[in-house]
């Protein structure tokens, strides 16, 4: 009887691990996505912010949007699944850590998805890419590297300069 409950229990061990495993592998998925566009090719005496860069980062915010929002869908099917009633309170607890662990994220990615919306929309108005403090050019490989930055890199530095004084 003691082997069949540390087989069912190592069974609900692996299984969990390969959850895990799945886990990592869809957010790192979701990462990539983001990072997986082709860079803007600037040319000589191009115009900042034009029609084509506007498109061009519409494309990278749309695309991250959609591969947060198929993680979403994705975390919802996966707790749906694995929701199950362990008679072991271990088990039970491992279960409602991780799925807790899961909101946690999928909360900071509801976040995220808010402010690239907010960040397509100053797209749509050709209002995108110069900084909120002192309203000069972000720039379009910071952009490239954080799209819904809103700051130039030496306003943002100040203000987390500024950030660590007060938190000291």
């Amino acid at each position: 009887m003691a082997a069949k409950a540390k087989a069912v229990k190592k069974t609900a061990t692996t299984k969990k691990t390969g959850t895990r495993k799945a886990k990592a592998s869809s957010q790192t998925s979701v990462d990539s996505q983001f990072r997986n566009f082709t860079p803007y090719e600037l040319t000589k005496g191009e115009k900042y912010m034009n029609v084509d860069q506007l498109k061009h980062f519409h494309q990278v915010l749309s695309n991250w949007r959609r591969g947060l929002m198929e993680e979403v869908d994705r975390t919802v099917n996966h707790m749906q699944d694995e929701a199950a009633n362990f008679p072991d309170p271990a088990d039970r607890a491992t279960q409602e850590e991780e799925f807790s662990i899961e909101l946690r994220t999928r909360d900071r990615e509801r976040k995220l998805i808010k402010k690239i919306d907010q960040t397509i929309e100053l797209v749509d108005q050709a209002e995108y890419g110069y900084c909120d403090s002192c309203g000069i050019e972000i720039g379009i490989r910071r952009l490239e590297a954080r799209p819904t930055a809103t700051q130039c890199v030496d306003c943002k530095s100040l203000d987390e300069m500024k950030e660590r004084q007060i938190h000291g």
